[in-house]
């Protein structure tokens, strides 16, 4: 993470040069946190774990490049940033000292939950791992591919596909919406769809996705970058001035 300082580093547009934001990925297991990762950066990185559970924390930065040729409307924001850098962590309980310093190191973060099943306790832990650590997030609600009835429409933005469903699927994804909503409110935070919210700094994004057919995503992707740009360029931009400082996540015993 880069230190700051009061010279800063331009870009060619001649403004401060911003740094990629750090994005942690939290939630219960099982609830699709890699496979999210996995639609965003084009991998199958699920496939590789024990029990497609993730057993490590995992970096990948995604370019800006990658981000903007998802299509959707984040190819007519004004971009700064040179892309995110996600942090995967586990779901299981017994990771909890690895989620909170993936927790405490990022600038932004998703928590991610499985619309149809709901708040689990994972994704409580990670609600107070981020309050305590101050750290802004943004809710994707995975997996509306599963809600019963719901018609598929591969990579679309999701206002598009939500618009193309029947009355009774869009009735049972408000639903469960707000169950979401509702649950947030039980542990103080305000919430909205995020096509609804006019004010990001005062309601908290919930994105419904999924990864399977990449509904979504790139909504999700345009929230956080616009967050960032939005409320964080000053924390993001470089200085040229003293060392780097690093963060160490994980450490592996040699064979």
């Amino acid at each position: 993470m880069a230190k700051k300082s009061d010279k800063k580093s331009q870009n060619n547009s001649g403004g401060p040069k911003i740094r990629t934001p750090i994005v942690c990925v939290l939630g219960h297991v099982d609830h699709g946190k890699t496979s999210l990762l996995d639609r965003i950066r084009g991998s199958s990185v699920v496939t590789g774990e024990a029990g497609a559970i993730t057993q490590h924390i995992g970096a990948t930065v995604v370019p800006i490049e990658t981000i903007i040729a998802m299509g959707g409307a984040i190819k007519n924001l004004k971009i700064n940033i040179p892309g995110l850098l996600f942090i995967d962590t586990p779901g299981h309980h017994s990771f909890t000292t690895l989620r909170a310093r993936g927790g405490a190191l990022a600038d932004l973060a998703i928590v991610v939950v499985d619309i149809t099943d709901g708040f689990k306790p994972q994704t409580i832990e990670a609600l107070q791992i981020l309050r305590g650590c101050r750290t802004p997030f943004v809710m994707a609600a995975t997996k509306i591919d599963r809600i019963s009835g719901w018609r598929a429409h591969q990579g679309e933005a999701f206002h598009s596909s939500f618009a193309k469903q029947n009355q009774r699927v869009i009735d049972l994804v408000e639903k469960k919406t707000y169950e979401l909503v509702g649950t947030l409110a039980e542990h103080g935070f305000s919430s909205e769809r995020f096509d609804r919210i006019d004010d990001f700094a005062k309601s908290l994004a919930i994105v419904p996705v999924s990864a399977h057919t990449g509904e979504g995503i790139a909504d999700l992707l345009m929230v956080l970058i616009g967050l960032a740009q939005r409320y964080m360029e000053q924390a993001l931009t470089l200085s040229v001035d003293g060392a780097g400082i690093g963060t160490v996540l994980e450490v592996k015993e040699g064979c």
